[in-house]
């Protein structure tokens, strides 16, 4: 089921329709740089691949004080604001362009680290993307992502297979597939973590809101005209079937973390390390 990537590029231009899911891609950024923090790298040239408004271009500026720090974003809107970071006094010279991170106007070798928080699930063509990234890595730098997994909005995607036989969320990928794709793609022994975050609601509106706002149903079968009333009631009573005792409804998001580097000499390519959080 192919991405409609102009559809994806479409909603990330209005700002405000998203605004109600930062929460949760900030608390996903957070947890990455606790990674990060670990790691002994000091990157001169970092590019943020789907960077959004700039947050962790800023966040870079300051961990890494003589890094020049490049966004990169499809939304025209959001690279205007992340291009406001980059023309702060107290952030380095950095660059900010509005591009497709699956196809990067940069040259080989530029960076020392790429870095993308929920970015890599909008893309259906994984290995090709980390050809891209491996290709702007200079040699033993870090590539450094998150993206949410296969079973990621489990419920809903039960929910709509009640409602009518359109698919309404996204395929998400296993931890396993994105691993074989980063070894096919060069880099070696990539290390994948997966973690669980629930969100709890008390009303079904504010959860299919949430759900539209972290990109809603973009795959290019999705139904063209609105869905009947019918399959909405259905998709309704499923819902709240699915509330607990005190009323609350639950949205679990898996979480996939992942590192490696492009090695100049790669010696086990085929190597994978996979760390499950339950």
């Amino acid at each position: 089921m192919p991405i409609d990537l102009p559809k994806v590029r479409l909603l990330f231009e209005k700002a405000n329709k998203t605004a109600d899911v930062r929460f949760l891609t900030r608390e996903i950024a957070c947890r990455m740089h606790e990674r990060l923090s670990v790691m002994k790298i000091d990157p001169l040239d970092i590019l943020d691949a789907g960077c959004g408004d700039g947050d962790d271009m800023n966040v870079f500026a300051h961990t890494f004080g003589r890094a020049r720090v490049y966004g990169l974003d499809a939304a025209c809107t959001r690279a205007r604001l992340a291009a406001g970071y980059a023309g702060r006094v107290d952030m380095p010279a950095g660059v900010v362009c509005c591009g497709d991170f699956g196809s990067l106007p940069f040259l080989p070798g530029t960076f020392d680290m790429v870095w993308s928080n929920l970015a890599l699930h909008w893309r259906d063509d994984h290995e090709h993307v980390f050809r891209e990234w491996q290709q702007v890595l200079r040699a033993d730098g870090l590539v450094i992502f998150s993206c949410f997994g296969e079973k990621t909005l489990e419920l809903l995607r039960k929910a709509y297979g009640t409602a009518d036989a359109y698919s309404h969320v996204l395929p998400f990928r296993s931890m396993q597939a994105i691993g074989d794709d980063l070894v096919r793609s060069g880099f070696s022994a990539p290390v994948l973590e997966r973690e669980w975050i629930t969100v709890t609601y008390t009303e079904i509106e504010r959860l299919l809101s949430d759900v539209r706002a972290l990109g809603g149903n973009p795959l290019s079968s999705r139904p063209v005209g609105l869905t009947g009333k019918r399959a909405c009631q259905r998709l309704l009573d499923m819902l709240e079937a699915e509330r607990t005792d005190d009323g609350i409804l639950s949205l679990a998001f898996e979480v996939i973390y992942a590192h490696a580097f492009r090695e100049a000499e790669p010696e086990d390519a085929g190597k994978m390390i996979r760390l499950l959080r339950e």
